[in-house]
This record gives structure tokens, sequence and C-alpha cells, in this order.
């Protein structure tokens, strides 16, 4: 099947990768996630990743901390992701990278968009660690960041429920689910999918979102294959 997508930015929570315990690494929940993406890169689809570093530390939630130190934890929190991301999907055969925004080589690359842009059209998974390299943007910002930058045709926003609703469907039976809706929607209403910096940018570059639930990895494949699943977020 001819995917609908040639290059996607899939954009992970911290928290998934942690599983049910909530907080470091189960690397189950992780092959499964590489044995979907390993799919999509068999149907030529070039992909980029943005990960957050919840399952390790949230800087807001970090008491006293000055703001600014404690993003720069989370910062590190999301390479030392990237980097168990990409040494699975090297043991699965998938060529990976992983670039980061703050200098720390050789331990992750500084990002560079010429060097991306040559892994990408190589086949090479890229992984963006390290957010914007700047504190007070989550990481949302940076997958819109780097979404824009690699020329991205969507952004996969990868999270525990099945698309966008008009409020919380755990916590309101009657919640409704979109189908679509348009990116100044999601602004005006105030849905929680994205930050509005995020969002905002996403807008002005005309980059959709598509939301969905990543309880199944497979959710990946079948979105880059174009079938109904989640809610897609319109830039227009």
């Amino acid at each position: 099947m001819k995917p609908k997508y040639n290059r996607i930015l899939l954009k992970l929570s911290g928290e998934v990768l942690a599983g049910e315990q909530g907080h470091g690494f189960d690397f189950d929940v992780i092959e499964s996630i590489c044995a979907a993406v390993k799919k999509v890169t068999d149907m030529g689809v070039q992909v980029g990743v943005v990960i957050g570093g919840g399952n390790f530390w949230r800087g807001r939630s970090s008491g006293s901390m000055d703001r600014v130190r404690a993003d720069s934890i989370g910062m590190l929190g999301t390479v030392m992701n990237s980097i168990a991301l990409a040494d699975t999907l090297i043991q699965q055969g998938v060529p990976a990278k992983v670039y980061s925004a703050v200098a720390m080589e050789p331990i992750a690359e500084l990002y560079s968009n010429d060097k991306v842009l040559a892994d990408l059209e190589a086949g090479k998974v890229t992984i963006f660690g390290g957010g914007t390299g700047n504190p007070f943007f989550s990481t949302d910002s940076a997958g819109a960041l780097r979404a824009a930058q690699i020329g991205a045709d969507v952004i996969f926003k990868a999270t525990n429920v099945d698309g966008v609703y008009d409020k919380d469907p755990n916590k309101y039976a009657d919640a409704v689910k979109f189908d679509s809706l348009s990116q100044s929607e999601l602004l005006e209403k105030g849905l929680s999918v994205m930050d509005a910096s995020a969002a905002s940018l996403c807008r002005d570059n005309g980059i959709d979102i598509l939301v969905f639930n990543l309880t199944d990895p497979e959710n990946i494949v079948r979105a880059v294959s174009g079938e109904n699943i989640g809610t897609v977020v319109f830039s227009k």
C-alpha cells in the first residue's frame, strides 16, 4: 500500500516509554513502538522523532527549583530517551541517529539541519533530543519546530486517548470526539492537545497534526497508510 505521507514527525511523550510502571524504561513498550516505526520506514517513509522526558523528570513539578535549571534537567532526560529509542531501532535493523539541541558530543550530535535532511533522505530515523535547547519551551514546541525545519508533511501526536475531545474523556462520559478541526479552532476552544506556542507554529507553517492513541503502536502504521484514526487538526 502506498503511504499517505512521505515524511513525518512522530511526537512521543516520555511517559509512554515507561509503560505501566510510570518511570524509567519499559523495553517491551519501546520495542513495540520501534517495530511499528520499522514497518513505516520499510514503506519508504522518512521519520523524525521528538520525545519528552516525563518518565524521568517534569520541570514544572520541581518545587522551588529555578525553572531554567529544572528545564535543563528535563532536556537531559529527553536525550536519555532518544538514546534508548535509537539503540532499540538499531537492534531491529533500522538505522537511527540522535541529534541534540544542546551540545553533548560524543553522546549525541549537535543539531544540524543539513545533516538531518541528508540522514532522512538516506532512510535514517532521526531522533531529536534536548527540546528546543531553551527553557520555558515544551517538547511539543520542539516537535513543531523540528517538523517545520525538516519539512514534515504532518506531526503524529501519539497520546493515551484516541483523538481530540471537547473535554477530558477520562473524566466526562459525555465528552465528544472531533474527527477533524482547524488549528485556529483548537486555539480558540483552548483544547489541551499541545501548548499554544506549538499549535501556533504548526498553523503558521502549514503543518497538520494527527492525534491518535499509542496504546496500540500499530496505529502509527495505520496512520501512515491513511486509515481513518484519531483526529486531524488541520493547519488551515
